[in-house]
């Protein structure tokens, strides 16, 4: 009986390891096969969302140049002498421009978005800031403060250009 079990083990137990052999290398062929499948569609998925991608971030950079006060100022021309009406008016054109463009933060990093937003933000608080002074109380001179103000610093909209380009350069 002894000799009968040890015959019937010495027959199943090569049997057992071939299949367990082959269970655990079908296992390990199965998820590689996974991940390269995986791979082959991030990669496809990137190669189709790297346009759409590239051009939200033109828009934005498109958007950061219109919104930058000396562009600004030249293509926006005061419809009055009041420096209100036209402290609004281009406050209007700011915010018209963004929320033309506020579909494109779902290509963009949050961080970059960020700090679009914040460049727009700091370009309505120098209109704001410069209209506040009493020393100006017509459009032209409104427009006259607000260059001087940035004669001697970088606009905010170069400083998010600068980060576009950078994550820009990051997708390649």
């Amino acid at each position: 009986m002894e000799n009968k079990f040890f015959e019937l083990l010495a027959y199943t137990m090569p049997a057992l390891i071939t299949g367990i052999l082959a269970y655990y290398f079908f296992n390990l062929h199965t998820k590689n096969e996974d991940a390269r499948r995986r791979f082959i569609i991030q990669k496809d998925a990137q190669k189709n969302t790297l346009p759409i991608r590239l051009q939200a971030y033109e828009r934005m950079a498109l958007f950061l140049e219109r919104i930058n006060p000396q562009k600004l100022l030249v293509r926006v021309s005061p419809s009055s002498a009041s420096k209100n009406e036209y402290e609004n008016q281009l406050i209007t054109n700011i915010e018209n421009e963004y929320d033309h463009n506020i579909s494109q933060q779902i290509y963009m990093s949050d961080e970059c978005w960020n700090i679009v937003k914040a460049a727009k933000n700091a370009t309505i608080q120098i209109i704001r800031k410069s209209s506040m002074s009493d020393k100006i109380d017509s459009s032209d001179k409104l427009r006259e403060s607000i260059l001087n103000d940035l004669m001697d610093r970088q606009t905010p909209s170069y400083a998010a250009l600068s980060f576009i380009k950078k994550e820009v350069g990051e997708l390649w």
